[in-house]
């Protein structure tokens, strides 16, 4: 039977004074509020890229481009962004993570000016490698503070909304992008300045929202390594966007430059093991999950790009429509999109689970890829919807939560490197995806187009050689009725191609995750988990204060201590002995005492009470005030009731840390205005499982027992080998069902559920059955036969075991259930006995042996 002893609860903090069911959780208020800002960018920064999807074949027909043109277009804002991932997320580590994100604003800003005044491809595409270099730094830093400020629990939660985001401005984009191409007054160029107001705005709200602490640590910046990877990725993206373009795959160019790609990739390797402070810690890789995730996303980011790229060309070309219906007509994917990301956010936060939303994934993208790839020009659009939706459904629920199950592998000062590098895997991928699937759909629309020709009139073909000989894109609207629906045919049928060929790598993404062993989500931000390793040292310089009446009375007498501060007594505690009501106005002394910083008159306070499970107070809590940097500013120690105070020494953002034994330390942000906060804070106790191993029957202990803990999925979790007195101790265990394992020489193995509780320690105790025996002696004419061969058989026909006879004709089976058995003996003609084996077993089952007529 398990029992639990109520240790704590999990781990929150609420605002309010005395009941903590008045008052709602501050947390998310906080963590909006700085949201807000951060999304306001990323959303600028992904309409750039996705505003312009549906104007591309007007902008390129505009300034005089090509296929290779449009490809690059895209792939140039790409290659920039991957390039410079892993370099803004090791500057996050090292530098003022908000200053870097205002940077990126503003070389997204001069891209995105530089792009609306294009006068060529040639210009265009160098504005967009300014765009791309600014949308790396978003992308990659928004993950980086998202997991500094909010617990990987938590943070399912809010990547729904950054998935919400990233759909809102995928599906607004091309709508927006559509309408302003298609309006004569306006023009395809101010697509490329409509996001410009947006980061604009982006820059204020995050200069007044975005509070974040400036790690001051030694800044050596590896850009040795960060020219290798910038080199070797560039080339690898230059090597796939010209191939069967400009060369054949099969080249001295493409020899040429996968051998640099290869050695470029050697040298920043080489480098990283010797860099100080390395763009990308090659000990990331020693981590299965960040192998596995980042390997992952490089494959999602093939089916993610391909999606959001080439769906414009087949609604346009394909399907003759305006940009403005080829927004419309992606609706599906990005409602699926949107869907998924947010579902998904609010069951990981609820649940603490997340592999089951990567495989369910991964299913739903490599479904949506295939099927895609068998559409044509005439497909149903509602057969089309279905299509989109799961392929928008597959990347929905792997994006986010590739990098969510990164950032919970690593420590707070790794955050901006881990995250980069799933960023970076999935840019690289989407990159060289859209390089070469734009080689494939080029190759494959001029394989269509050749297949079909014999089908037009000689007239009919003279203008289609006309159409297709051109490097610029076709004017469908231009070309005669027989011509268009030839070349209609021709693109839907390549770029179904595109999608077919993108499938694998959804498949390779689907199985790569399976191999990801789920860890349970933690419940602290960085912020705060770097804060609890303070906690202990913060503690230790709390609790022994002096705690005398002497040492009390010297509090100044001017300091009058607040009302709201004054111990509550209640009938419990007016019955308490005399020594603990004289402690309760220490905590008052310990945090006018705790010396420079801690706030004295004038500060503002922050008191409340430490509580326990079921709201019951934690005395003699350790609660310290410091610094978004570090620094400790004041410390009490809670009364007997659990009521706290320490002063701040002004308005704004401090971490809150409460410890105590028997506890999990607990640190939480707090915003200090100009009135005293009440701000009451719960400790969870530490999870864990204890118990005792016996004997059925004698209830005596069972020393040296093998326990063995695992998890619902087979997982081992903790092995122990009991004691003295059979008994066993687990501690750290995550709350949930887990299965337990007994195994102890003579007693029969034992397997049983146990849930281990939420709020402290389960006990259970464990009766092990001596295992049965069953023995006797086999005899022949002569007496006793020596080596005679004895096998058992259970009742539904399985050998339970086997043994052979001494010279005394002695045989033995020990450790055996109760139940029907079959005794077989061979070495005279055999002989078979049916027996019942019950309680201790049967002892003195004689057969007898001989051969006929004896």
């Amino acid at each position: 039977m398990a029992t639990t002893t109520p240790a704590g609860v999990r781990a929150h903090a609420k605002h309010g004074g005395g009941s903590p069911a008045e008052h709602a959780p501050m947390t998310h208020r906080q963590i909006m509020e700085a949201l807000s800002g951060l999304l306001l960018g990323l959303f600028a920064a992904i309409l750039s890229s996705t505003i312009v999807t549906n104007a591309l074949p007007t902008i390129i027909k505009s300034i005089g481009g090509g296929q290779s043109a449009y490809t690059w277009v895209v792939t140039a804002a790409l290659l920039a962004m991957t390039a410079s991932v892993p370099l803004w997320g090791k500057l996050a580590d090292l530098v003022s993570k908000k200053a870097l994100v205002q940077i990126s604003l503003v070389i997204y800003v001069i891209g995105s000016v530089v792009a609306g005044l294009a006068q060529n491809p040639a210009m265009l595409i160098s504005a967009r490698v300014i765009q791309g270099l600014g949308a790396g730094g978003l992308s990659a830093l928004v993950q980086v503070i998202m997991a500094a400020m909010i617990s990987p629990r938590e943070r399912g939660r809010y990547s729904g909304y950054t998935g919400a985001t990233f759909a809102l401005a995928t599906v607004g984009g091309p709508l927006l992008g559509g309408v302003i191409t298609d309006t004569s007054w306006l023009g395809w160029r101010y697509c490329l300045f409509v996001g410009i107001p947006f980061a604009l705005i982006a820059l204020v709200v995050l200069q007044k929202t975005l509070h974040l602490p400036v790690v001051k640590r030694k800044v050596k910046v590896d850009w040795t390594g960060a020219f290798f990877i910038t080199a070797a990725a560039s080339l690898l993206l230059v090597w796939v966007t010209f191939a069967n373009d400009k060369y054949d795959w099969l080249s001295w160019q493409t020899y040429t430059m996968v051998g640099g790609t290869i050695v470029l990739a050697l040298l920043f390797v080489f480098t990283e093991t010797r860099a100080a402070e390395p763009i990308i810690p090659l000990r990331f890789f020693r981590n299965r999950t960040i192998t596995l995730a980042s390997l992952a996303s490089l494959f999602v980011g093939v089916g993610m790009y391909s999606g959001t790229v080439f769906f414009s060309q087949y609604f346009q070309l394909a399907r003759d429509k305006s940009p403005t219906m080829s927004g419309v007509m992606t609706i599906p994917m990005i409602g699926g999109l949107f869907v998924a990301s947010m579902v998904s956010g609010r069951f990981i936060t609820s649940t603490g689970r997340w592999k089951g939303w990567l495989v369910g994934g991964g299913v739903s993208l490599t479904a949506g890829l295939a099927l895609l790839g068998l559409m044509r020009y005439d497909t149903p659009y509602w057969e089309l919807s279905i299509y989109m939706a799961l392929l928008g459904i597959g990347v929905g629920t792997m994006m986010q939560n590739l990098v969510l199950s990164t950032q919970n592998q690593v420590q707070p000062k790794d955050l901006g490197a881990a995250s980069s590098v799933v960023s970076f895997f999935r840019s690289l991928g989407g990159a060289v995806g859209v390089g070469v699937l734009g080689s494939v759909m080029s190759e494959r629309i001029t394989h269509h187009a050749k297949d079909t020709i014999t089908e037009l009139s000689p007239r009919a073909r003279e203008a289609a050689a006309q159409a297709v000989g051109s490097s610029n894109l076709p004017d469908m609207n231009a070309l005669p009725t027989p011509v268009r629906s030839w070349l209609e045919g021709a693109y839907g049928h390549g770029i179904a191609d595109v999608f077919l060929y993108a499938a694998p790598c959804a498949l390779i993404a689907f199985i790569t995750v399976l191999f990801i062993k789920e860890v349970p989500l933690r419940t602290s931000g960085a912020l705060a988990q770097a804060a609890q390793e303070k906690a202990g040292a913060v503690a230790e310089a709390a609790a022994p204060v002096d705690m005398t009446v002497e040492n009390i009375v010297q509090e100044p007498a001017q300091q009058k201590v607040p009302s709201w501060a004054t111990p509550v007594v209640s009938d419990a505690s007016a019955e308490a002995p005399a020594a603990a009501t004289a402690a309760a106005p220490v905590a008052t002394a310990v945090a006018t005492l705790a010396g420079p910083g801690s706030g004295g008159p004038g500060g503002t306070p922050v008191h409340g009470f430490v509580r326990g499970a079921e709201s019951a107070p934690v005395p003699q809590a350790a609660v310290t005030l410091i610094s978004l940097s570090g620094r400790q500013l004041g410390r009490a120690v809670a009364q007997g009731d659990g009521s706290y105070s320490v002063d701040a020494p002004g308005t704004g953002s401090y971490v809150l840390i409460a410890s105590a034994d028997g506890y999990q330390p607990q640190a939480s942000t707090v915003v200090v205005g100009e009135e005293p906060l009440p701000y009451d804070i719960l400790l969870s106790g530490t999870s864990g499982l204890t118990g005792v191993v016996r004997a059925a029957g004698s209830a005596l202990p069972v020393k040296d027992a093998m326990v063995i803990v695992t998890d619902v999925r087979g997982d081992l979790l903790a092995t122990a080998a009991t004691g003295e007195q059979g008994e066993f101790a687990f501690t750290d265990l995550v709350p949930g069902t887990v299965t337990m394992a007994v195994n102890a020489s003579g007693f029969r193995p034992r397997a049983l559920p146990v849930e281990v509780g939420t709020t402290g320690i389960t006990r259970i105790e464990i009766d092990l059955d001596a295992g049965a025996r069953l023995q006797g002696v086999i005899r022949a004419p002569h007496g006793p036969l020596a080596d005679a061969r004895v096998t058992l058989v259970d009742q539904a026909g399985n050998v339970v075991g086997t043994a052979t006879t001494g010279t005394d004709g002695a045989y033995a089976f020990t450790d055996l259930d109760s139940g029907e058995y079959t005794v077989i003996a061979t070495g005279y003609p055999p002989v078979a006995t049916a027996l019942t084996v019950a309680g201790t077993g049967v002892d003195g089952h004689e057969i007898q042996l001989a051969h006929p007529g004896e």
